[in-house]
């Protein structure tokens, strides 16, 4: 069993205020600032490049802000009187030794913060790596490593937990675990975040939502108040048509397979009004969770290709052969 969180919610609250990180001329980090509470998993989200681990890095005392803060309970990661019981993390799962067990690895970890060695036993049966305890990592799979590294990271059965990527490499059945594994934690009163881009995971798992872009917050927030509305999924042969018949209606919409469309802030009612009045066929409407891609890809990217201005028109090139130009105009010398 994970132990029992201390009752001090106060201690688990990660703050990122007006942080700034660059990297000679390059910044990875713009004036970032948001707040993730305990008691909820937190998405971290964000496309490659936009500053999502050089935040958590610096979370963590890896990395020095150019400026401003990253603190858990209002204390820098490098000031916390028992770091490990305070904040776990996995940020990379391939760095465990090769040549050591997966128990080993543990107690390399384990032995300095004076855990015990039931601790240890306790965490591989709990991302179920009991029968492979004594196995080198170098022959885990990514999955494996993964479970490995989540188990580290619960070493000190601290109060937040900071996952960058934690379902990379996981098969669906690992996928399923880790949700219910991340939501037991929070159900104690622990602050999990996680970033990653598998949206529809996230989507199955998170609470609440921070997005960013460039280095910058473009939104934060809950995951219900990000949708705001509700999502539609109809079942059509016409997905091209009816995508956009609903553009032309102002509803965003989008064909994540080939007989199906996927529209962001609406109701059945007005999806089976706008078919029927442009005459799409539909095989199935109904209501549907928010649809998390969309509204990250609206949010980072912008309006799509089809709402953009057209290019400037290019000067047609006249058919035909071209004209040589005019010979010169002869000159007159003038006698001295």
């Amino acid at each position: 069993m994970v132990g029992a969180v201390p009752d001090a919610p106060h201690e688990r609250v990660v703050e990122v205020r007006g942080l700034t990180k660059r990297f000679g001329t390059v910044t990875a980090v713009d004036d970032l600032s948001f707040t993730v509470q305990p008691g909820r998993v937190t998405g971290f989200l964000g496309p490659n490049g936009a500053g999502k681990t050089t935040t958590l890095r610096s979370l963590l005392g890896l990395v020095t802000p150019t400026s401003g803060t990253a603190t858990v309970g209002g204390r820098r990661y490098a000031d916390l009187p028992d770091p490990q019981r305070a904040a776990g993390a996995l940020l990379e799962a391939s760095s465990f030794h090769s040549g050591r067990t997966a128990r080993n690895s543990l107690r390399v970890t384990a032995g300095p913060a004076g855990i015990p060695e039931t601790r240890i036993d306790e965490l591989l049966a709990l991302v179920d790596l009991t029968e492979a305890a004594d196995r080198r990592v170098g022959e885990f799979s990514l999955g494996m490593r993964q479970r490995l590294g989540l188990a580290q990271a619960m070493l000190g059965d601290p109060g937040v937990l900071v996952l960058d990527e934690p379902a990379n490499g996981l098969d669906p059945e690992g996928i399923a675990w880790l949700r219910t594994f991340l939501r037991s934690l929070a159900a104690q009163g622990r602050t999990v975040l996680i970033s990653s881009h598998v949206l529809s995971e996230v989507q199955q798992t998170v609470d609440d939502v921070v997005i960013v872009a460039r280095g910058r917050l473009v939104r934060s927030g809950s995951l219900a108040e990000l949708s705001g509305g509700g999502a539609v999924r109809a079942v059509t042969p016409q997905p091209a048509e009816l995508v956009a018949a609903l553009a032309a209606a102002g509803v965003e919409a989008r064909a994540p397979r080939p007989d199906e469309v996927l529209a962001t802030g609406t109701t059945p009612a007005a999806v089976g009004h706008v078919a029927y009045t442009e005459g799409v066929e539909l095989h199935g409407l109904a209501a549907s969770a928010s649809d998390l891609e969309s509204i990250f890809l609206q949010l980072v990217e912008g309006p799509p290709a089809a709402q953009l201005p057209p290019p400037p028109a290019t000067p047609a090139t006249p058919a035909g052969p071209v004209a040589p130009p005019p010979p010169p105009a002869p000159t007159t010398e003038v006698a001295p």
